[in-house]
C-alpha cells in the first residue's frame, strides 16, 4: 500500500482500533521510501520520538538514534507511519494495558475482546491493513501470540539473527525481535531486511528470504503434538489444528504425530522465572518510583522477580541450557514442531484473569529452548475469531520456519481474508 492509503486508513478505522500510540504524517522516511509501509511497536527507540513503552511516564522522552532494525527498514526503503501500543514494558499475553489503555481486536467491533500481547497495537495494525508490516518483539510468545488471536503471520527468528540495540529489554536472555504481517513472503523480507550483524549479540545472518521463500516444503517431516498431549485445548481450535495437519500432509509433508520429551508447558515455569528475575533487575527503580502510574498487574509480575535470588536465577539459566541440548538433540530428527499457536481464541477483554496466561502456554518454549518459530493462520472459529498453526525449527533453522510456513499457507484456505471494519469505521 501507499504511505497516503495508510494515513487514509488510519483516519477512518484507529480512532476506535487504537492499534497507533503515535502516528508520523507525514511519514518517516529514508532516501528510497519506495517500500513497504511499517508501524513500529513503542518499545523500540525512534529518532527524537518519545518511546512509551506503553507507560504513562515514557521509556525514554527523546532518543538519539533509531533502534537498528528501525534504521535498517528505513534504508532499504521501507516508510513508517506510527507507533503501535504495547502492553506496559512488554509484560503481558492478553494485550490488556490499564495505564494508557488497550487496542481493540478487529475481528469483533461489538466486544472489546484480547489483541494479545505484548505487541498487540502491532497485530492490530497489520490485521486491519493499516500497515504492510509491523515490528514487534517476542520474550514468550509476543510476536505469535497477537498474531494468532489477530489473524496474522508472526515470525521470530532464534537469539542472535536480529539486533536488540535500541529495543527496550524485558529478559536480555530471552528477547527477539520478530516481525508481522499478512502473509509470510512479506514477513519472511522484513526479516531479511532486519538481520544480521551489528558488532553487538547479533552475530549471525543475514537471512535469505528468496531461498526459503522457493524451497521445496514437499518429502519433509515435522513433528506434530497430539491434541491429547498439549493439555486444555478449546475444540474448536483442535479441529482447525488436525484440519490443517491434513493439509500439510495433502502438500506432500510428512507429519508425525509425536510428543516431544519435553512438552511445551514444561518451558512455562522456567522461561517465567527468567522473565520475571531479569525483568525486575532492570525494571525496579522505574517500578518503585512510579508504580502508582503503571498497571497494577505489570507490577505484580515484576514484584515476583523480586524474591528470586541471584542463585536462584543462575540455577535456572544453568536448568535452561541443560534444557536446551536435550531438546535440539531431539529436534535434530525432524524439520519443525507443529502445534497450535494459542489454545483458545480471543476472549472479552474484560474477563481475561490476569492471574494466569493461557495464551503463552504454547508459546514460551521457542524462547525458553531457543528456537525459531512462525504463527501462520488456519481458520476461524464459528464465532469468527482467528486461530494460528504454530511452526517451531530447529536451533538457527528459520530457513525450515519459513519454507514449510509458507507451504501451508498456500493450502490453508486463508487466502488473505480480513476482518469486516465496518464496525470500526469513523
Amino acid at each position: 500500500m501507499s504511505p497516503d492509503d495508510a494515513l487514509a486508513r488510519i483516519r477512518r478505522y484507529d480512532g476506535r482500533l487504537k492499534a497507533f500510540v503515535q502516528v508520523f504524517d507525514p511519514p518517516l522516511m529514508g532516501d528510497l521510501a519506495t517500500g513497504p509501509v511499517v508501524a513500529i511497536k513503542d518499545l523500540f527507540d525512534v529518532a527524537d520520538v518519545p518511546t512509551g513503552g506503553g507507560a504513562r511516564v515514557p521509556l525514554d522522552t527523546s532518543p538519539a538514534h533509531h533502534a537498528v532494525v528501525v534504521e535498517r527498514l528505513l534504508q532499504a526503503g521501507y516508510v513508517a507511519v506510527g507507533k503501535t501500543h504495547t502492553v506496559e514494558l512488554a509484560y503481558g499475553a492478553w494485550g490488556a494495558n490499564r495505564a494508557v489503555g488497550a487496542p481493540w481486536n478487529p475481528w469483533d467491533s461489538a466486544v472489546h475482546r484480547a489483541p494479545g500481547g505484548s505487541s498487540s497495537g502491532s497485530a492490530v495494525a497489520v490485521a486491519a491493513g493499516l500497515c504492510d508490516v509491523a515490528l514487534g518483539s517476542d520474550t514468550g510468545g509476543s510476536v505469535r501470540i497477537p498474531a494468532s488471536t489477530c489473524g496474522v503471520v508472526g515470525l521470530k527468528p532464534g537469539r542472535g539473527l536480529v539486533s536488540l540495540r535500541g529495543v527496550h529489554p524485558l529478559s536480555p536472555a530471552l528477547d527477539t525481535v520478530g516481525v508481522l504481517a499478512r502473509d509470510v513472503a512479506t514477513a519472511a523480507h522484513a526479516l531479511e531486511v532486519i538481520s544480521g550483524p551489528d558488532g553487538e549479540a547479533a552475530t549471525r545472518g543475514p537471512f535469505d528470504a528468496d531461498a526459503a521463500l522457493s524451497a521445496n516444503a514437499a518429502g519433509r517431516r515435522v513433528a506434530a503434538i497430539p491434541l491429547d498431549a498439549l493439555g486444555e485445548i478449546d475444540p474448536e481450535i483442535g479441529g482447525l489444528y488436525l484440519a490443517a495437519l491434513d493439509r500439510l500432509r495433502a502438500a506432500g509433508v510428512i507429519v508425525d504425530m509425536v510428543a516431544p520429551p519435553q512438552t511445551l508447558d514444561h518451558s512455562f515455569t522456567p522461561n517465567g522465572m527468567i522473565m520475571a528475575g531479569e525483568g525486575w533487575r532492570i525494571w525496579k527503580d522505574r517500578i518503585l518510583d512510579h508504580a502508582d502510574v503503571m498497571d497494577p498487574w505489570i507490577v505484580r509480575r515484576f514484584e515476583v522477580g523480586r524474591d528470586i535470588s541471584d542463585t536462584q536465577l543462575a540455577q535456572a539459566h544453568l536448568r535452561r541450557a541443560a534444557d536446551q541440548r536435550d531438546f535440539h538433540a531431539w529436534i535434530a530428527g525432524y524439520d519443525a514442531l507443529l502445534s497450535p499457536t494459542c489454545p483458545i481464541p480471543a476472549p472479552p477483554l474484560d474477563t481475561v484473569d490476569e492471574t494466569v496466561s493461557p495464551l503463552s502456554r504454547l508459546t514460551r518454549a521457542a524462547n525458553y529452548l531457543d528456537l525459531p518459530g512462525i504463527s501462520v493462520p488456519c481458520g476461524l472459529t464459528n464465532a469468527g475469531l482467528p486461530a494460528g498453526l504454530q511452526i517451531l525449527g530447529g536451533p538457527r533453522d528459520e530457513a525450515a520456519v519459513v519454507t514449510i510456513g509458507a507451504a501451508f499457507e498456500a493450502v490453508s484456505g486463508w487466502n488473505g481474508r480480513t476482518p469486516d471494519l465496518a464496525g470500526f469505521a469513523t
